[in-house]
């Protein structure tokens, strides 16, 4: 069964489909799979804030905002070093700086999301007492993933989650070519951070992008 999940998932990210998958318009680069398991978490946690480090073009901060207005509390701050951004060899003409969502309760920052001005500005928007998930989904080089996993650890609730996306690359099991990315960040971070569990209960759909990435805070 695991040979059959793997190789369907190789020839899922192949195919590039996910590339093609919207939120009300706004293009959404993650599995559905993914998606729904990310509903299923804020639904349960509640939180007061989700810190988005990848914009991309917005529609995860949608979706994410949207599912926070049915909970009925929550805001969304995502962080992208570009707006509007450059993907790959993809161009989406219709794309303009005005085009991100609009949404009140989402605020977008502009810069590194580990440059100390933007880490600043995160802490400046959380308050005391506020529920705080993460979800990590910019550079998805090794480095950069486990610095981002530094920087913000300290700031998911107990009970909450760090959602490292895309474990899957680097042969985990796809484009094995990459290089060392989120899942070797992941494995490095826990050998010294004991406070993050990895949650297998969040893959209970066989295909995720993030394998091992579903991290909660005791």
């Amino acid at each position: 069964m695991e040979k059959i999940v793997e190789e369907f998932q190789r020839f899922y990210s192949d195919s590039h489909v996910w590339q093609n998958t919207r939120w009300f318009g706004y293009p959404v680069s993650k599995y559905p799979q993914d998606l729904w398991t990310l509903q299923e978490i804020i639904s349960e946690v509640k939180p007061d804030i989700i810190v988005e480090c990848g914009t991309q073009f917005g529609g995860s901060a949608l979706f994410m905002a949207n599912i926070l207005d049915l909970v009925g509390r929550g805001r969304v701050v995502s962080i992208d070093v570009q707006y509007p951004p450059i993907h790959g060899d993809h161009h989406f003409d219709w794309f303009k700086p005005e085009g991100l969502p609009v949404h009140e309760g989402i605020t977008f920052l502009k810069g590194s999301s580990i440059a100390p001005e933007i880490v600043g500005r995160v802490r400046s928007l959380i308050r005391p007492g506020d529920v705080v998930l993460v979800d990590l989904d910019s550079n998805h080089i090794k480095a950069h993933v486990l610095a981002e996993m530094k920087v913000y650890a300290g700031l998911v609730s107990s009970g909450s989650y760090m959602i490292v996306e895309d474990t899957a690359l680097n042969g985990h099991p796809t484009l094995p070519g990459w290089g060392e990315g989120p899942f070797e960040a992941v494995q490095e971070f826990l050998k010294t951070n004991d406070q993050f569990i990895i949650d297998r209960s969040r893959e209970k759909f066989f295909v995720t992008a993030n394998p091992g990435g579903y991290l909660r805070r005791r």
